[in-house]
């Protein structure tokens, strides 16, 4: 079997929150990272990279299951569900199915399989119920893990991110720093010797309680109302994205490099 990672999911996988406008869908993210340090370990290492942002898990399972296992991956990543369970009204009962089917779909192939729960995103207390059921979701992970022999990913327990340096300013998406440290937590997960470091992230800025208020206003404004918005319209940010490496690269090519060659090739009748 050739050495091949393939990730599948949404905007954690994709990459969302660390922007880097000379990679695919202008972003870069964790399983880039991932990506080329396994290349600097063993050239052989190929890559692909299937997910896109604001994709909920029918979506992930119908647009990238079958085309991830088609590849034969020796690691795959799976995270998903987190846009679901921001909806007010979801089946949890089905959603924990389908989920539990995707699983064992991944886990029959052979691949190594990573899992991952949710984090503990701060949530106002209005939208409790979110948090209660991200609870569900990931204790159901965890039991999968455990049942088909598949690596756990256990982000909901790692209070390094409660650091709110690690999240984007819409406080939902890792900012480069996030990424740059889940990339080394799951290449350790790996057991992959690797190069990155987690840069110190300095001191915390002191926000008075009347700037903490002015903040959660506007980052209400700019990120909250506008996501809800959307939903209600039915549209997601990712309608006109694709994925940003669906055939199979090798990292130890160049992945700036690799993507400029992609961008001059002229394009398919």
């Amino acid at each position: 079997m050739a050495l091949r990672f393939v990730a599948i999911g949404d905007s954690f996988t994709e990459g969302v929150g660390d922007w880097e406008p000379r990679l695919p869908n202008g972003v870069r993210g964790w399983a880039d990272r991932v990506a080329k340090q396994l290349g600097k370990a063993d050239p052989r290492w190929e890559y692909a990279n299937l997910a896109i942002r604001s994709r909920r898990l029918r979506g992930i399972i119908d647009e990238q299951l079958e085309p991830a296992l088609a590849l034969q991956p020796s690691v795959v990543t799976f995270y998903a569900g987190g846009n679901d369970l921001l909806e007010f009204r979801q089946d949890l009962p089905a959603l924990l199915e389908l989920y539990s089917q995707a699983v064992a779909r991944l886990c029959a192939s052979g691949a190594r399989v990573l899992l991952f729960t949710g984090f503990d995103i701060a949530l106002h207390p209005v939208l409790g119920p979110l948090r209660r059921r991200n609870e569900l979701f990931n204790a159901h992970v965890r039991a999968l893990a455990a049942e088909y022999g598949a690596t756990l990913v256990d982000y909901w327990a790692w209070d390094v991110y409660r650091d709110r340096r690690l999240w984007g300013n819409d406080k939902l998406h890792m900012n480069r720093a996030g990424h740059r440290y889940m990339a080394i937590r799951i290449l350790e997960i790996l057991g992959i010797d690797h190069r990155l470091a987690f840069e110190p992230l300095g001191p915390h800025a002191r926000v008075g309680p009347g700037q903490a208020l002015l903040r959660d206003v506007e980052w209400a404004r700019q990120w909250v109302v506008p996501m809800f918005g959307r939903r209600l319209r039915g549209i997601t940010l990712g309608d006109d994205l694709g994925p940003r490496w669906p055939d199979p690269i090798r990292p130890a090519e160049g992945m700036k490099k690799l993507y400029r060659a992609r961008r001059r090739e002229p394009a398919s009748e």
